[in-house]
């Protein structure tokens, strides 16, 4: 198979490896392999990792395509969502599986591995983007996310769902707070909700216990208590 159309036929995976090459050209592995080498010095492929190669120089779309389960979401599911200006520095995926490498670098971009429990993978989807398919969270799984596994202070949280109260499905957070089951987390959200107007410590009471926790885990627990959900106002929101 001639160079051109063999890189026309790869431009149709997000990501392969050698035994998609092998089924392409039909050769056996050695063959294959070499073929591979030759693209690589004519820079025509790039590669991921070890046998993960691709020719699409977008990070995101190769983000969400090199192991699955996955999506993607923490600051890099708040920017694709316009909750945020900042430019991340990384693409940041979550995933069910182990991984050797956490981080590996492409094109300039570092792509980070981040491992929860099965429990806590939903919330996202898949999207078109530049004709491949990505799977992001959506944009309430994104904040929890950010909060649950203290990626983005809860302060910087706070300001994105205040500036975006509007865009945010409050039901939505509610539900995912209750499959969640996790109390912090519960509390946080609950008084956010609560200083924005939005009362739902009905459906979030059986989360609020006697122990207090601070609204921001990154700051210290000094501050105003709030006797309702027990959560120690370290931000003054």
């Amino acid at each position: 198979m001639k160079k051109i159309n063999l890189i026309k036929k790869l431009e149709e995976y997000a990501v392969f490896n050698l035994k998609t090459l092998k089924q392409i050209i039909e050769k056996d592995s050695n063959y294959s392999k070499l073929v591979i080498y030759r693209l690589k010095k004519d820079r025509l492929i790039l590669e991921i990792e070890k046998n993960k190669y691709t020719v699409n120089k977008d990070a995101l779309i190769v983000a969400s395509n090199i192991i699955w389960p996955c999506y993607i979401s923490f600051w890099s599911a708040l920017r694709y969502h316009n909750f945020t200006e900042q430019l991340p520095q990384v693409i940041e995926v979550i995933t069910t599986r182990a991984r050797k490498k956490r981080e590996i670098k492409f094109s300039n971009t570092k792509i980070i591995f981040t491992r929860i429990k099965p429990k806590y993978f939903f919330g996202y989807k898949k999207e078109k983007h530049q004709n491949f398919n990505i799977f992001i969270a959506d944009k309430e799984k994104a904040l929890l996310d950010s909060a649950l596994f203290k990626k983005v202070s809860f302060s910087e949280i706070c300001s994105i769902v205040k500036d975006n109260i509007n865009e945010v499905d409050k039901e939505l957070i509610v539900g995912y707070l209750i499959k969640i089951r996790n109390k912090a987390l519960a509390k946080r959200f609950g008084f956010l909700l609560d200083r924005l107007g939005i009362n739902k410590s009905k459906e979030l009471r059986k989360f609020i216990d006697y122990k207090y926790v601070p609204l921001d885990y990154s700051l210290k627990a000094k501050g105003v208590k709030n006797k309702q959900w027990k959560v120690i106002d370290n931000v003054g929101f």
